[in-house]
């Protein structure tokens, strides 16, 4: 039999990889390092590695890792649509204090004291689904095809982290946006938001991963191969 390992390996690497785009927001909001410079040094050669990396599983014939990663990156970009209908929603009737997507845009691009433009918002709406597949891949290499329920917790759990990241507290409404407002419509709104992520990654990863083992059940089974 075939040890699992060259897989567990490229699975440790691919998640490696795709929790980049979603961290170095938090990072460069927290004044530690510039949004522009670490998307041109760690984020543009992250997304180049996951394609590599699904072009080695295809020459691998690693055929279910492959649509493991595939099915996270189609599901995280899908479910980002449903978090950003409440987003949106959100943010027009004033219970957002800024628009994420612009703000990503024009630190991307380095130029926040011009502001947004055509080229920025895109930028920035393209880094926003980026991370959303990025979620998405995480979630299908750790869960495999997972139950439905995982989805909405993962959802649920990563809308927690964002409200306590330097990304709340750098537009000054402390964290859980508890100093905005009321102190109860940032909140209401990213939980829907990332509960609406969750819900629809985790349907759609449990519908098209039948069959694909999640990272414990590959690391149970590589134990036993090489103990056996």
């Amino acid at each position: 039999m075939k040890s699992e390992k060259p897989k567990l390996g490229i699975i440790l690497l691919v998640l490696l990889l795709a929790a980049i785009g979603p961290n170095i927001f938090p990072i460069a909001q927290a004044g530690i390092a510039n949004l522009s410079k670490m998307a041109v040094d760690y984020l543009i050669p992250s997304v180049v590695l996951i394609l590599v990396l699904i072009l080695v599983t295809h020459l691998l014939k690693f055929s279910l890792l492959k649509r493991q990663i595939i099915t996270g990156i189609i599901a995280g970009i899908i479910a980002t649509i449903g978090l950003e209908i409440f987003r949106i929603t959100g943010f027009r009737i004033g219970w957002m204090p800024g628009d994420l997507p612009k703000l990503m845009g024009v630190l991307l691009l380095d130029q926040f004291a011009l502001g947004p433009d055509s080229t920025s918002n895109i930028a920035g709406w393209a880094y926003h689904f980026w991370n959303g597949a990025a979620f998405g891949i995480i979630y299908s290499l750790l869960v495999g095809r997972g139950k439905p329920w995982m989805g909405l917790l993962y959802g649920f759990l990563i809308g927690i982290g964002f409200m306590l990241s330097p990304v709340v507290r750098s537009l000054g409404v402390g964290s859980f946006g508890l100093q905005f407002k009321d102190g109860y419509q940032l909140f209401v709104v990213v939980s829907l938001a990332h509960i609406a992520f969750g819900v629809v990654l985790g349907w759609l990863v449990y519908k098209m991963n039948s069959g694909v083992p999640g990272i414990v059940t590959r690391v149970k089974k590589s134990y036993i191969k090489e103990n056996n």
